[in-house]
């Protein structure tokens, strides 16, 4: 495939994470979920939560930094992951000069938020720091702040459950303009607060299971099994010529993999309701059909498919049906991580996009241990994966990587 705009690639530096996982990627078997107990009033819900290891990190990160005992966590779990990704990338701070930071949130700071108005209630007082504390743009800018960059831009992007990809793609056009040498994109979400779950549960939505019997359930059919997690992934890009890519890795030859960013699409269908979306998925199809414009691609491309997927019936079968009109009977493998995860929300996107770079580079996913249509193992060699995210709304977005 050769990219419709033109010869430079947006590549993949290097990529951080953390979820109900850790800051791990994917294990090869899911042999037990990694889902946890929260409780709501009378009701006991499943939630992908942090596990103890990456929770004394957040701890640490708060504790060993004064200025970051005040942020929300949707922050610092962002920082998290961004220092993962430049650590991997190589970046060195006299390389942030010129760092562009773009992150998508679906919620921002929610449980600043809360805690804000839940004191204001309270006493009817409100903290000088409650606004600058919790508007959307700081959780880019204290990334920005971290990583160390003096003349990038800062940009926050909230398109619900498709914000990491909004977030990504204005990274992609920045970077293609010329507009920043570096940039770190992905997306962040800490959603698991009461008032938080007790609206996704006024969606008669949430899963019925329990935590340790894999909760989250796409593409399994009815009952809706939607779980909420918390996490976030980062990306360091760049954007380099082809030739030098192959100079590099020809002088480099067991350096780690170097993902593509080929192609970013949207999609976006004015429908009267603001939390369904048509049956034939026509956002996803938009999305789907202008990456694989952007990438210069056909159908027969694409080997594997990670799934918005968020494990409600009506959602994943539209998915299924826009999959249907856009690939046919040359359909790929279908593939999801949010029965390991839940759905993060504005992070979804991005933690799926790190999922994909994990199939590219191990050629395998861990099987889902309920009844499913999900691939139980690759069809074929993996060489591009194209993954899909959509959130509240009407939007949509897809994305196009391969190993470089």
């Amino acid at each position: 495939m050769t990219s419709a705009a033109s010869d430079d690639l947006i590549i993949i530096r290097g990529r951080g994470r953390v979820s109900a996982l850790g800051e791990s990627l994917l294990m090869a078997e899911a042999a037990e979920s990694p889902f946890q107990s929260r409780r709501l009033g009378p009701h006991t819900l499943a939630v992908g939560s942090l596990p103890a290891a990456a929770e004394t990190a957040l701890t640490d990160l708060r504790r060993n930094y004064a200025p970051y005992r005040q942020l929300d966590r949707t922050v610092l779990l962002a920082v998290l992951a961004a220092r993962q990704a430049t650590a991997q990338a190589g970046w060195l701070p006299q390389d942030s000069a010129a760092l562009g930071v773009s992150i998508g949130s679906s919620r921002g700071a929610t449980g600043r938020l809360e805690q804000f108005h839940a004191g204001f209630l309270a006493d009817g007082t409100v903290a000088a720091a409650a606004s600058p504390l919790t508007t959307l743009g700081n959780v880019a800018s204290w990334v920005a702040y971290d990583a160390g960059t003096t003349g990038g831009a800062a940009l926050s992007h909230s398109s619900t459950c498709s914000s990491a990809f909004q977030a990504l793609g204005n990274a992609v056009a920045w970077l293609r303009a010329g507009m920043a040498g570096r940039f770190l994109a992905g997306g962040t979400e800490a959603p698991l607060t009461d008032f938080t779950l007790a609206q996704m549960q006024a969606l008669g939505i949430y899963s019925p299971f329990a935590p340790a019997d894999f909760p989250c359930r796409p593409g399994a059919g009815k009952p809706s099994t939607f779980v909420l997690g918390e996490g976030a992934a980062m990306f360091a890009l760049e954007k380099i010529s082809r030739q030098a890519l192959a100079q590099e890795q020809a002088a480099h030859p067991t350096a780690a993999p170097v993902f593509c960013l080929e192609g970013v699409g949207f999609g976006f269908e004015a429908i009267g309701s603001k939390t369904g979306l048509s049956a034939d998925g026509q956002h996803f199809q938009m999305a789907m059909r202008a990456a694989l414009r952007m990438a210069g691609g056909t159908i027969a491309d694409v080997d594997a498919l990670v799934l918005h997927s968020p494990g409600t019936p009506a959602g994943d079968a539209a998915e299924r049906q826009a999959i249907q009109a856009v690939f046919g009977h040359k359909q790929p493998d279908l593939v999801s991580n949010k029965w390991l995860l839940g759905h993060t929300l504005g992070a979804s996107a991005a933690l799926s996009l790190d999922f994909a770079c994990q199939l590219l580079t191990t050629q395998r996913w861990p099987t889902a241990p309920f009844a499913t249509d999900l691939a139980v193992a690759p069809s074929r060699p993996i060489r591009r994966v194209l993954v899909n995210a959509a959130g509240f709304g009407g939007n949509a977005a897809s994305v196009l990587v391969s190993v470089g």
